[in-house]
Order: C-alpha cells, then sequence, then structure tokens
C-alpha cells in the first residue's frame, strides 16, 4: 500500500509539472500567436470591436512597402555588425578565464553594460553623439581632431553604424560572459594535457575550446538574429528611426504601424514575417553551425583512429 501510494503520488507531481508549464505555454505563446496570424488576415483600428477579413491584402502591402524594406535592411546592419564582434568578444572571454591580473574587476566592467536599463543608455548616448554640446564630438576636438566632427546621429549614411555600436556596448558584455561560463566549464584536465603533449595557445584554442563550446557558438549565433532582428528601443530613443526612415528597424515600423497609423492587422502581417524570418534564418544557421560540428567530430574519429593504429604498430 504504501509502494502504491508513492507511486501514485509520484504520478500526480509528473501530470501536474507538465499540465501547468503546457497550460501556460498554450494561454500565453501559443493563443497569442494564432490570434496574431488571424489579426494578419483582417483590417483592424485596435478600437473597434469588429474585424473586417482582408484576406492577402495586408500581405501584399508589406511586400510593397519601400519603407519596410529599408528598415529590414538596417536591421542586417546590426546583424553583420554584431557578427563582426563575436570573434573579439570570444577573445576578450578567452583573456579573462585565464589568471590575469583584476580579472573580477574586468568581468564586472564588462558585464556592467547590459545591467544598466537600455533606455537610460539610450538617452546617454543620445546625448554623447549630440552635435550641440555631444561628448564625443567635444572629445575629438580635446584630441585636436576637430576634421572628424561629425553630425553622427543625422547622416544617413552611418547612423545604423552609431547605433550599432551602442548595441554593441550594451550586449557584448552579456555574450562574453557566456563564453567565460563555457570557458570555464572545460575540465582542466585536458587543457593540462595538451600542454604537456606541447600544444600551443592557438591548437588548445581552436582544437579544444571551441569544440567544447559549440552549444554556447550556437546560441550567441542565434541571439544575434533574434536581437538584430527585434531591435528596437536605442533607435527608438535616440533617433527615432529618422532621418526620415534611415535608422528605422522592422521592430519599430512594425509599432509604428500598429499605434500611431492604427493599422493593427498589417502591424499584425508584420510580426507574423519577422517570427518567420527568425526561424528561417535559425534554421539555416543551425544547418550550417551542425555540417561544420558534424565535419570536426568526424576529423576528431579519425584521428583517434589513426593513433590507435600507430599504438598497435
Amino acid at each position: 500500500m504504501k509502494n502504491q501510494s508513492l507511486a501514485r503520488q509520484r504520478t500526480q507531481f509528473i501530470v501536474v509539472s507538465l499540465v501547468v508549464p503546457v497550460i501556460l505555454l498554450l494561454i500565453f505563446i501559443v493563443y497569442p500567436a494564432l490570434d496574431l496570424v488571424g489579426m494578419s488576415f483582417t483590417n483592424w483600428d485596435g478600437l473597434s470591436s469588429t474585424r473586417t477579413f482582408a484576406a492577402f491584402d495586408n500581405y501584399k502591402k508589406m511586400f510593397e512597402d519601400q519603407d519596410l524594406w529599408l528598415s529590414l535592411r538596417n536591421n542586417f546592419i546590426y546583424f553583420f555588425v554584431h557578427l563582426l564582434a563575436i570573434p573579439v568578444e570570444l577573445a576578450i572571454a578567452v583573456m579573462l578565464s585565464t589568471k590575469m591580473r583584476a580579472a573580477r574587476f574586468f568581468k564586472s566592467m564588462t558585464f556592467l553594460p547590459y545591467v544598466v536599463n537600455g533606455v537610460a543608455i539610450s538617452y546617454a548616448f543620445s546625448y554623447f553623439f549630440s552635435p550641440i554640446n555631444g561628448g564625443f564630438n567635444a572629445i575629438l576636438s580635446l584630441f585636436g581632431l576637430e576634421n572628424w566632427i561629425h553630425s553622427w546621429l543625422s547622416d544617413e549614411s552611418i547612423v545604423n553604424y552609431v547605433l550599432s555600436s551602442v548595441s554593441i556596448w550594451r550586449f557584448s558584455g552579456y555574450h562574453i560572459i557566456l563564453f567565460l561560463s563555457a570557458l570555464t566549464s572545460i575540465p582542466e584536465d585536458i587543457i593540462e594535457a595538451a600542454t604537456i603533449d606541447g600544444a600551443n595557445a592557438w591548437n588548445k584554442f581552436w582544437n579544444i575550446q571551441i569544440p567544447s563550446i559549440a552549444l554556447v557558438v550556437d546560441f550567441i549565433l542565434f541571439d544575434n538574429v533574434r536581437g538584430a532582428l527585434q531591435v528596437f528601443e536605442i533607435p527608438f530613443i535616440i533617433t527615432n528611426g529618422g532621418p526620415g526612415y534611415a535608422s528605422s528597424t522592422f521592430t519599430l515600423y512594425t509599432i509604428n504601424t500598429a499605434f500611431q497609423y492604427r493599422n493593427f492587422g498589417l502591424a499584425s502581417t508584420m510580426a507574423v514575417a519577422i517570427m518567420c524570418l527568425i526561424i528561417v534564418v535559425h534554421c539555416i544557421q543551425s544547418f550550417l553551425v551542425g555540417g561544420v560540428r558534424r565535419h570536426n567530430n568526424q576529423k576528431y574519429v579519425e584521428s583517434e583512429h589513426s593513433k590507435k593504429k600507430e599504438v598497435k604498430a
């Protein structure tokens, strides 16, 4: 009887543990996603009690909207700038994983921008890059670089790169800490054995550390895709998407479509499109990263097999 009671309690606990998350998932994820898809086929101003069915009109308008394509192009600038920063973040993480002086201080300073509120950071950099008494232009003047003084936030050719640099300053610390956590989880015995075998720093990095943190690299690459396609607060607060739509992003354009122009149907269509785009890009990335991982595993198996042959010989 006692064993039956324990088995029943265990079953009840498992059922409750599964049912509650599933219910929350259905309420807060599945239902809103399905409602969003349904709303994308309607014309709705966000206030009316009824929605007019519009078939695929919203999707046609979305593909014909040149300003939206410009906003999406700006998102890809964020993506490529952050992508170029990932090797630098990894290098900093490798450096901080060694027994260097003041490593804890540098770790804290690296992660600090990510902890600070994004709105506060955006406001701070809007004043820093301001053409009127802006801090950055003042620093250039201090070092005699007056020729470099520029209207950083109103020049269409550079404004997205300026905003991308702000985004890197804020989020790089998060990626560095993730890399650092993964690197410190590698057993020291493996590193010591490689050192004894005569492996240099590059060999240990490429053949031991990189394969060991492959999952973290995959996650950071996905986070880069998701973050770049959902950039909002930095361009919204610093430039409000200006001048014109030069620094607008897909999410900012979507929110303006919904709340400024009262077209929730078209905004829902854009939200569905960005969701599908994130999934597609992630699938492509997973395929490429998985191929590299399988290739490395095959090389490792072949090298181990050749070592065994040499030992037998």
